[in-house]
Formats: C-alpha cells, sequence, structure tokens
C-alpha cells in the first residue's frame, strides 16, 4: 500500500484510540473539572485546541452558568459561577440549532456580553467552536473548545469533538444525578447540624439559670456551627442604659474586643433592636462603626459580622454578635438560624434576668434580715430624743429642714451626744424611711478591714474570704449609710469612699465589675476634721463632700434644763426592765444630776442611772452621790474654768475689735481663729452681742 495511504489510516487510528481514552477517562473522573482536564490533554495531541469550559442550561432555560473550566496558563479566565443570558450569543445557537458553532473572534463575542467582558483577559485574538451537549433529545449546554490559533477544525476533527460530546452529555448525566444526590447529603446533614445546634441551645436554656453559664455554653455551641472567629454577647444596662460585654468568646484573639469602652445606647438604636432584625455587617459598613470599636475590631482582623437583637416583648436587652476574619463568611441562611438562636437565648435571658432579680431581692432582703437582727441585737443608747431646751430645739430645726432633701449630713459632737440618734431621726423623716438605715462604726473595725465592711468583698479576694460578702454600700441601696467617727477612716480608703459618695459606683474587694447604688450618706465625728486636714490626716476634698449640711450637736451641760426630763426617762425605761417600782427621785439628787460636768455626755448619764436603778431597792431612786461628787471633782472644775477662760478671751477680743469678728483686726484673726470655728465656740459659750 502506497505510504500516502498509511498516513490517513494512523490518524484515523490515532483519533480512534483517543477516543476510546476519553471514554474510559470520562468514566473515571469524579467531577466535571477533572473530565476537562482528561479532554484538554487526551485531546490535545489530535486537535489543536487551548481550553475547555463547559456551561448548563439554567432551570427557567433562559440563560446558562458555567459549572467547569479548563484553561492553558495563557487562554483568557472567566469566573466559574457565571450566569449569563444565552440569546443571540454563539452558545445560544449552538444549543437551539443543535449543531457545532464556529467562533472566529471569542474576543468579539464575549465582549458582546457585559457580565463576561469584565472578566476577559485575553491577550491575543481566540477562536472557538461550541458544541451542543444533549441527551434523549433534551438540551443541556454547551461544550466549548478554543484556541489561541484563528483556523476552523478539520473534518475529521469535527467528528471526533462531535463523539467526545456524546461522551461528555452521558458523564454529565451521570454527574448532574451524583451532584443532585451529594447535594441531597449536604442538605441533609445541614439540616442535622441546625437542629442539632438548636436542641443545644434548648437545653442550654432549659438547664442554666444564671447568664453568664448560659451564654458561655451558647457562644461555643454557636461558634463550631459557623465556623468563625468569636462570638459575643452584649447586654443593655437597665439603669445606665450603657451596653456592656457579658462574655466574650475568641480563643484566637489578641484581647482588643475584651475592653470595648461602654457606652450609651441610643433612642434609634433601641429602636432598632426592637424590631429584632439580624444584620450582615461587610467590611464597609465596619468602617463606619465608631473609633474605639473599628481600631479593635483591625487589630483583630475581623472584616466581617453577623449581629441579632436580643429582645422580648418588654423591650430590647441587648444584641448577639458573630465576627469572622473571612469576608463574605455569613449568608442569608446563617441569619434565619441567627435568628432562631436570639429568639431562644432572649427567653431565656428575660428567665434569667427575672430570677437574678428575685435571687438578689432575696439575697438583699436576707442580708438586711441579718442586719437588722445583728441590729436589734445590738445595746442602743437610748431610743428617742428627750428635751427641750434651745439648743436641743435648733437642732431639731435643722434635722427638720435637712432630712427630706436627700443631702449628706456631717453630725460634730462630742462622744455621747446621740449622734446616732440624730442620725437616724434624720432617716426616719426622710423618704427614704421604708429602706434600711444601715451603721458603721469605722473606729470599731481594724483599718484594713473597713474596705470589706464598705464595699463588700468576692470569695476569694484574700485571705479568710471564704465566701462572698456585700457591703455596707450594697446593703443601704436606696436607704441611709450612717457612718460613725468618719475621722478614722484611713487616708488609703478616703479616695474609694469619695468616689462611692460622688459617682455612687464602686467595686467589690476582688471583682472588677462596677456596682451602683442610690445611698444617702450621713457621717459623724468628735474630732476636728478642719483640724486634721492642716495635718494632712483628712483629704480636703472628702470633707467638702461630706460638710453639706453639717450639724453641731451640743454636749450635756450645754443644755442642763433637759438632765431632769433625760433621768425620768430613763429610770422608767430602766427600772421596768428591771422590775423595780421607782416612784420619785429625791430634789437633792436631781440638784446634784442637773449640775453635774457630764463629760462623757448622754451616754455617761444613761449609765449613771442604770447604777442607780441597780442601787435602788424601795421606791425612791437612790443615787451614789458620793460618786457623783467625786466625778464632778475631777471633771467640773477644769472645764468650767477652761471655758469661762475661753469665754473671756473671745469676749475681749470681740471688744477690742469693736464687735468685728472677721477681717483685719477682727477677732478672729487677734485670736487665730478661722472665722466659722470662732463662730461655732461663742454660740457654744452662749456669747452674745451684750456681752461685747
Amino acid at each position: 500500500m502506497p505510504a500516502g495511504e498509511m498516513e490517513p489510516r494512523s490518524a484515523a487510528d490515532g483519533r480512534y484510540r483517543t477516543l476510546l481514552e476519553v471514554s474510559g477517562a470520562i468514566a473515571s473522573q469524579p467531577n466535571l473539572k477533572a473530565v476537562l482536564q482528561s479532554l484538554r490533554r487526551l485531546l490535545s495531541s489530535v486537535v489543536a485546541f487551548d481550553s475547555a469550559s463547559l456551561s448548563l442550561l439554567s432551570d427557567n432555560g433562559n440563560s446558562v452558568r458555567l459549572i467547569a473550566f479548563d484553561r492553558s496558563p495563557e487562554a483568557h479566565e472567566v469566573e466559574v459561577g457565571t450566569e449569563v443570558p444565552y440569546e443571540g450569543t454563539a452558545v445560544g445557537r449552538a444549543i437551539g440549532e443543535q449543531k457545532p458553532i464556529y467562533v472566529p473572534d471569542l474576543h468579539a463575542e464575549l465582549s458582546r456580553i457585559p457580565q463576561l467582558a469584565s472578566q476577559a483577559k485575553l491577550r491575543i485574538p481566540h477562536s472557538a467552536y461550541i458544541f451542543p451537549i444533549s441527551m434523549s433529545g433534551k438540551k443541556l449546554g454547551a461544550l466549548t473548545f478554543a484556541t489561541l490559533q484563528r483556523g476552523q477544525f478539520s473534518p475529521e476533527d469535527m467528528e471526533m469533538m462531535i463523539s467526545v460530546s456524546s461522551h461528555v452529555a452521558v458523564a454529565l448525566e451521570g454527574a448532574v444525578a451524583r451532584d443532585a444526590a451529594e447535594l441531597h447529603q449536604r442538605q441533609l446533614a445541614h439540616e442535622r447540624d441546625r437542629l442539632r445546634l438548636l436542641l443545644e441551645i434548648n437545653n442550654q436554656v432549659v438547664t442554666q439559670l444564671d447568664i453568664d453559664e448560659l451564654f458561655r455554653s451558647a457562644s461555643s455551641s454557636i461558634r463550631k456551627y459557623f465556623a468563625n472567629d468569636f462570638v459575643g454577647f452584649w447586654l443593655i444596662d437597665k439603669r445606665s442604659n450603657q451596653l456592656e460585654c457579658a462574655v466574650l468568646d475568641f480563643p484566637g484573639g489578641k484581647g482588643f474586643l475584651a475592653d470595648i469602652p461602654v457606652r450609651e445606647v441610643t433612642d434609634q438604636e433601641v429602636e432598632k433592636m426592637r424590631t429584632r432584625t439580624p444584620e450582615i455587617w461587610s467590611e464597609q459598613d465596619i468602617e463606619k462603626l465608631r473609633p474605639a470599636v473599628l481600631e479593635r475590631l483591625k487589630g483583630e482582623s475581623i472584616v466581617a459580622l453577623a449581629v441579632a437583637p436580643l429582645g422580648t416583648g418588654n423591650g430590647p436587652l441587648g444584641v448577639i454578635g458573630m465576627g469572622s476574619k473571612r469576608s463574605n463568611n455569613f449568608g442569608q441562611e446563617d441569619l434565619d438560624i441567627l435568628s432562631q438562636i436570639s429568639a431562644q437565648i432572649s427567653l431565656a435571658l428575660d428567665n434569667a434576668l427575672a430570677y437574678g432579680r428575685l435571687n438578689a431581692s432575696r439575697n438583699r432582703l436576707e442580708d438586711e434580715r441579718l442586719y437588722l437582727e445583728s441590729e436589734i441585737r445590738a445595746e442602743c443608747n437610748f431610743e428617742d430624743l428627750v428635751g427641750k431646751s434651745a439648743a436641743l430645739r435648733k437642732v431639731l430645726d435643722q434635722i427638720e429642714i435637712v432630712a427630706p432633701t436627700g443631702s449628706t449630713v456631717l453630725l460634730h459632737g462630742e462622744t455621747g451626744t446621740g449622734k446616732e440618734l440624730i442620725a437616724r431621726a434624720i432617716h426616719n423623716l426622710s423618704p427614704r424611711r421604708d429602706r434600711t438605715f444601715v451603721r458603721l462604726n469605722c473606729a470599731a473595725i481594724p483599718s484594713g478591714l473597713v474596705e470589706s465592711e464598705l464595699f463588700g468583698h468576692e470569695k476569694g479576694a484574700f485571705t479568710g474570704a471564704l465566701m462572698q460578702k456585700r457591703g455596707r454600700f450594697e446593703i443601704a441601696d436606696r436607704g441611709t449609710l450612717f457612718l460613725d467617727e468618719i475621722g478614722d477612716i484611713s487616708l488609703e480608703l478616703q479616695p474609694k469612699l469619695l468616689r462611692a459618695l460622688q459617682e455612687q459606683e464602686f467595686e467589690r474587694l476582688g471583682s472588677n465589675k462596677t456596682i451602683h447604688v442610690d445611698v444617702r450618706l450621713i457621717a459623724a465625728t468628735h474630732r476636728d476634721l478642719s483640724l486634721m486636714i492642716r495635718n494632712n490626716q483628712f483629704r480636703e476634698d472628702l470633707f467638702y463632700r461630706l460638710n453639706v449640711f453639717p450639724i453641731e450637736i451640743p454636749p450635756l451641760r450645754e443644755r442642763r434644763e433637759d438632765i431632769p426630763l433625760l433621768v425620768h426617762y430613763f429610770v422608767s425605761r430602766l427600772s421596768g426592765r428591771m422590775q423595780r417600782r421607782i416612784k420619785s427621785i429625791p430634789k437633792r439628787a436631781m440638784d446634784a444630776l442637773t449640775n453635774a460636768a457630764w463629760p462623757g455626755n448622754v451616754r455617761e448619764l444613761e449609765n449613771f442611772i442604770e447604777r442607780a436603778v441597780i442601787l435602788t431597792q424601795g421606791d425612791e431612786l437612790s443615787v451614789p452621790l458620793t460618786e457623783l461628787k467625786k466625778s464632778s471633782v475631777q471633771y467640773a472644775s477644769p472645764v468650767s474654768t477652761f471655758q469661762e477662760a475661753e469665754r473671756q478671751a473671745i469676749i475681749d477680743a470681740l471688744k477690742a475689735a469693736s464687735g468685728r469678728i472677721s477681717g483685719p483686726g477682727a477677732a478672729a484673726e487677734r485670736l487665730g481663729l478661722k472665722r466659722t470655728t470662732l463662730q461655732n465656740k461663742m454660740r457654744r459659750l452662749n456669747i452674745t452681742k451684750a456681752d461685747y
């Protein structure tokens, strides 16, 4: 046979072998992309082309979608998944006429299709052949072979490509069936995972009453399902109307998001939360956030957020947020699931908050009960204000003025004058009378424990802190706190006390959670705080915060006309308690009691009367006058002599200054006293204008 006849037969044999290899390769490939790779590798030896692509008709039949693409390094690149209308295109003609279509200039063809013109990156003009793909008369799509060179395929190549298209159609039918089965399996697995997540959240909602524990459990489940980087819960503080972070689950975080500054929630944001509509925030949306938040999100490389409001019919409660370092990480389906989760969490949160309020109320009532029981067991110096002297009436007038205001009161007076009784009277006349009156003697507690007594502590805050303890400020919330001997508080603790008074907030020892309270403070001292300020023993700013409304409580020796009333009151109360029938008090004994010095003031008088009641055997009070005289000799003369000398010195200074109290050359300057100090002494010593 001539040599010329052998070449066509060899070429035909080569194409036949290639077709058999293509058939076997198509059958063995797991997906259509692998099919195309096999086609280009096997066919390139017999047919000159550079890339192959497969497009399928959409369900509505109006467009085609690129589902697989295999190219040479120099070929154009079109994004898989691109869907374009095919009417009027070469692909449309091939599918419609069901015959191969030759495209001499692929660049011009793509330029007529806007969706592809923007993606095609052509170095030189291409040509292509488009072969229709159908199965059992059903049009499926088209198979395109493109080349970097111009020129049509030979009839033998065309026959080969038509056969290949038929094999691809068979593979396509099988692949579509496999894809459908895989899609169904993925959908079933996805639905299983979704239901599992909702079941986990539901179980956590049912079993967890503590909010923090609920958030921690839920955030772990959510993060695993969505495969994102963090989950966080932010709640609205009803008192401050601020959005505060409750729990942040961010295992790979650098800690930037944990310290986002809290801020007040705007009315617009509250209204948006009421709609309970979840949102996806893209990187562009994140750029619009306030700088403090944006800076921290960028520090953590977060570029996508999904946010859902938490709330019930009672109003918004906060938000749940998810973040990812991958853009386009969240879709509408994620929002649908997040919406269901937020509804579950919101219901649980509402229940947990109600439980927390009940638990806090129970704890508060228990603390108040224990405190009041200790108050009842404690010794009371006296139970009511007794007296009608001008000095006492002046104090009562001041009490009546300041009690309804809620302002801070500073009581100053000698030991035993009844400062606590005055504080209780202010509380009982105030709008807070139905709440707790809490007292603390700052001098009776070691300085290292005063802070714990005032502000409380967490379990393990220091050695011996075996359980959480609420401080006096918490117990006195919406009530009155009485701090006796305020001058004995250490300088180290004074700034924290000042902050608690000014801001009405503090933190327990061992905790960084801020507690807000509404407390009225009444402070008392027998010490000269002004002198302590000059000696750097007391903070001046704290003094000004305490000294809003000072009340000077007169000692018993300045209200002697009240002594008989107090004696009768104590005798009546104590004799009843001791089952004595005392009917009278000798006049001589009453005169001695009235003229005694009483350096211990009312407390000393009460103790002395109690001793007299104990000694009394009949119906007449037996007063140990000898003991009273010893006390008078020891205390009365020096006090009287000093008072007289002090009184005379002040009168002399006033006379020399022509009655002027303050100013250059005035009495205060001559005596080296402040004007207010001099005026207080004049009132205490009963110095009037008639004296100078």
